[in-house]
């Protein structure tokens, strides 16, 4: 049998494999998509210094796919901040608002302020966004102690939902102050009210935080209901690119300020991001991981965004 009839096939055959193999491998990138904005933290792993990040740093997956990143700038532009307070809190609160009033006193001059209180599916704002920071401040009151047989969910929804446009705002973020027990829906997940609020959060771009704090009357001890109700403020937090503090049982927290503080800090070390989604047929919300090869820092950001149809 000649063997040079077998091993030449084979050589081409082989030769091919590779020539497919090295055009796929250089395949280009996609570099189309339709455009979608983000705010993403970066947090130390250890310390609080955070390392110089560009960029060609930044790798954005929509599911398995990687898409291109059109720009990454630090997020020093204007900020509406709205810090909600639920008015069914107890009476623990009245203990933490001088600590809440020098955080509102505290922010950048450039930072809008607005204190809103959630009662019955609303925000009643005592003080609608302002520069003027003492004045937020002093609108800061004890909660009414009623109003608890809403939801804060549905009160967040419908306050994105109607929150006032301003073209000169690049960053839009919210601070909750409530217990987060919901009795429009008592059970457990999902609750389609946080559900809701998520979904508005992540399609509005906005970041949600939040702070426990006991209701009033026989909420305020319900072992049961603060658990869930902590659980749906987690949630919340973490799938919108916030972060939610506190996590002791129903008891109110001793301070505050500790995570005041650390909320300033995080509200000082975000980006804007801009990346260009994979269209879709129709609009929906899409997963998104961020990652970089620096190691030494966490992105945290909404675990979804809105994508357009095409």
């Amino acid at each position: 049998m000649n063997t040079q009839n077998l091993t030449a096939p084979i050589a081409v055959a082989v030769g091919l494999v590779c020539l497919s193999v090295n055009a796929v491998a250089q395949e280009p990138k996609a570099t189309t998509g339709v455009p979608v904005k983000m705010i993403v933290s970066v947090e130390a792993k250890q310390g609080q210094e955070i390392p110089p990040i560009n960029q060609h740093d930044i790798v954005v997956r929509q599911g398995k796919s990687v898409r291109p990143v059109t720009a990454w700038v630090p997020a020093k532009g204007n900020l509406a901040l709205a810090v909600l307070i639920d008015d069914s809190a107890g009476i623990s609160l009245g203990t933490q608002l001088n600590e809440l009033r020098n955080f509102i006193q505290e922010q950048a001059p450039a930072t809008l302020v607005a204190v809103g209180y959630m009662r019955n599916g609303t925000v009643f704002l005592t003080q609608n966004f302002t520069l003027d920071h003492a004045a937020a401040a002093n609108t800061v009151r004890l909660a009414q102690g009623f109003g608890e047989e809403a939801s804060p969910y549905l009160s967040l929804s419908d306050f994105i939902k109607h929150w006032p446009p301003n073209p000169t705002v690049e960053r839009r973020e919210v601070l909750m102050i409530t217990s987060g027990i919901d009795v429009v829906y008592i059970g457990p997940f999902p609750n389609p009210y946080v559900d809701a609020a998520i979904r508005d959060s992540q399609c509005a771009d906005i970041p949600v935080y939040s702070i426990y704090t006991p209701s009033a009357g026989h909420l305020g001890h319900s072992y049961w209901l603060s658990y869930w109700g902590q659980n749906y403020l987690a949630e919340l937090s973490e799938e919108t690119g916030g972060e939610s503090y506190y996590y002791l049982g129903p008891q109110a927290p001793v301070a505050f300020a500790p995570y005041l503080n650390l909320l300033s800090h995080q509200l000082a070390n975000q980006f804007e991001l801009t990346f260009l989604a994979e269209p879709q047929k129709k609009a929906a919300r899409e997963p998104v991981k961020i990652t970089s090869e620096i190691h030494s820092v966490d992105f945290v950001h909404a675990s979804q965004v809105c994508v357009p149809g095409s």
